[in-house]
């Protein structure tokens, strides 16, 4: 996997891209392609043995030593739509939205939602996939291209993190926690700067503040569409159906692992192999991936139990108020 300086080679998605404010998914998804399949990114469960998970304000009322003992007992697992859809008695369908999925009343919070049998359900993470499951997807992309070993993948220049910038500010913060006794220094260096900095700013000649990604990527040349740049990296479909891609991507997350975080990398947002025969978006805005393709891709994807997909038909509106199935 190398860095692409040069971003016309996906151009020819623009051609297949509708308007930015169109209702469809083609705004963000190409059209062209015989049959699309809807990936629902994984939600969480949380329970607790013999007895609800308390609401948010029960919970604020619970003295510490309460909270802390059911904080051991709480059970967090993977949770699949339809496990979901099950618990709040909806349905799930290929324009399900999750905030209808979950009941969410007007101006609700449909981030966490508790379902009438005392789970508390986590809304899914939008606009990336858990390695794992980028690798699930990618073993049967591999098998419906005539180029397995050569593609491109797309990141979303905005995740934290990713591009350095000139600047007065760290392109992000690691948190670290001393002794409790006002010891640390690197913790009285932050108060001080935090007290000092918005005074010398204004005089400070701006340095370079480091990402994931070096100087010379961060002020490269992007994809630009409407709304949305992307950093272009060469990735084969056969490179990420390896169970350890993350390892080998130009994008993985080593100034987080110096600090004692695993090994992580982004999943990419738009993917795609030389020959075009499909076309993978995890767009950031949304709870779910598309991917365009054969109409014998879509039907092996939504045939495995390891993920849950669901097929499209061309033109679907994924918009968060389209699903008129669970509306009221």
């Amino acid at each position: 996997m190398q860095w692409i300086s040069d971003p016309s080679t996906g151009e020819w998605l623009r051609e297949r891209l509708d308007d930015p404010w169109n209702a469809s998914m083609h705004s963000v998804v190409p059209r062209g392609y015989p049959a699309y399949a809807r990936i629902l990114h994984p939600a969480f469960v949380r329970s607790l043995p013999d007895r609800p998970v308390p609401s948010p304000d029960e919970w604020v009322q619970m003295p510490l030593a309460e909270q802390n003992r059911l904080i051991e007992l709480f059970h967090d697992e993977p949770a699949t739509w339809a496990s979901t859809a099950a618990a709040f008695g909806t349905e799930v369908h290929p324009l399900a939205q999750w905030q209808r999925l979950v009941r969410t009343p007007t101006d609700g919070d449909w981030r966490t939602r508790i379902a009438p049998d005392g789970r508390e359900f986590t809304a899914p993470m939008e606009g990336e996939l858990a390695p794992e499951v980028v690798a699930t997807i990618a073993r049967h992309l591999v098998a419906h291209t005539t180029t397995p070993d050569a593609g491109v993948a797309a990141l979303w220049e905005g995740f934290g993190g990713l591009l350095g910038h000139l600047g007065h500010t760290p392109s992000r913060a690691f948190l670290t926690f001393g002794d409790g006794n006002g010891d640390d220094p690197n913790h009285q260096a932050m108060l001080d700067r935090s007290v000092h900095d918005p005074l010398n700013n204004a005089f400070r000649k701006p340095t370079w503040q480091e990402g994931i990604l070096s100087r010379e990527i961060s002020e490269g040349p992007r994809l630009e569409f409407e709304g949305r740049a992307y950093v272009l990296f060469s990735a084969s479909a056969r490179e990420l159906a390896d169970a350890d891609w993350v390892l080998d991507a130009p994008w993985r997350d080593r100034p987080g692992e110096e600090r004692g975080f695993p090994p992580s990398a982004q999943s990419p947002n738009i993917l795609w192999p030389e020959d075009r025969s499909w076309v993978m978006v995890s767009e950031i805005d949304f709870d779910s991936t598309v991917i365009a393709g054969s109409g014998e891709m879509v039907a092996a994807l939504c045939a495995d139990p390891a993920i849950e997909a669901l097929p499209l038909r061309e033109g679907a509106d994924l918009h968060w108020d389209a699903d008129d199935v669970n509306r009221g």
